[in-house]
């Protein structure tokens, strides 16, 4: 045990120490405590960003979210959620589209987020698709590429489609709140319904980089999208076009992780609009 986790325990005492399956920052852990209770710790450094955005979320909007009961950059404690079954698309799509109403001037967040361990810039834009094609396309083009794993040639046919993004993306009527890292993994369900969701990556942007991310993965179903259209419909071009070129910013944050096959989903996606 770390000093750090120690001291914010104190003057509970661990029984059990348990492994989870968590991101890619830190180590996850469930803590069987003396006091009976259970708590899941996530031990960095690197965490400042991940317990702003949960204490900002717990403090603004009324997502589902583990109560936090410690946050620093060293150590973050959270209470322990009982999980089963399979994901409740319904519920997430009344949760999300109810956070996705949280609405401000512009797009971005007042403060540098992170998604997997990343830097997120979030500089405000006025308008959606310079804040994607700077903010979002081309910075972490530039994050993937500088650790090697995108290759240079690919790099620029990347500027090439950043310049020619009006063609394809709108702007919506007002920039929303996201999660911006809702997959399976972070959703967590318990009897047809969403009991938290973890790991987020805050800004404000078009609700739709959202949604087009819970199908990359195969996240979100039809019963997702049917429920969610009772409260925001879709705008027409979502998924003939809108969908695959902003999910070009999740895959982005995979090759940058991860590279290996990501690049060719990249590649392939760009080939279609260059």
């Amino acid at each position: 045990m770390t000093p750090a986790l120690a001291a914010a325990l104190s003057p509970r005492h661990v029984v059990r120490s348990t492994p989870l399956a968590g991101g890619c920052v830190g180590e996850v852990r469930r803590l069987d405590l003396d006091d009976g209770s259970r708590l899941v710790a996530k031990l960095g450094p690197g965490l400042e960003a991940e317990a702003f955005m949960l204490q900002w979320l717990a403090d603004h909007t009324r997502l589902p979210l583990p109560r936090l009961q410690h946050a620093s950059d060293e150590v973050i404690l959270m209470e322990f959620v009982e999980t089963g079954g399979a994901l409740a698309q319904e519920d997430a799509a009344d949760h999300l589209a109810t956070l996705h109403q949280h609405a401000w001037e512009r797009f971005g967040f007042t403060r540098n987020t992170a998604i997997g361990g990343l830097d997120q810039p979030n500089q405000p834009a006025d308008r959606w698709c310079d804040f994607f094609r700077h903010q979002r396309l081309l910075a972490m083009a530039d994050q993937a590429h500088a650790a090697g794993r995108l290759p240079t040639a690919l790099r620029h046919h990347l500027d090439r489609l950043a310049e020619r993004l009006d063609q394809w993306l709108d702007e919506p009527p007002a920039p929303s709140l996201i999660h911006g890292d809702a997959w399976g993994g972070n959703i967590l369900c318990r009897h047809d319904r969403v009991i938290a969701f973890v790991d987020p990556a805050i800004h404000y942007a078009d609700a739709e980089i959202e949604l087009a991310f819970g199908t990359l993965f195969g996240t979100f179903d039809e019963r997702f999208f049917a429920r969610y259209a009772e409260h925001r419909p879709l705008r027409p071009g979502f998924w003939e076009a809108r969908r695959d070129l902003l999910n070009l910013y999740p895959l982005l944050v995979h090759v940058r992780l991860f590279g290996g096959s990501y690049v060719g989903d990249v590649e392939r996606t760009v080939r279609r609009f260059v």
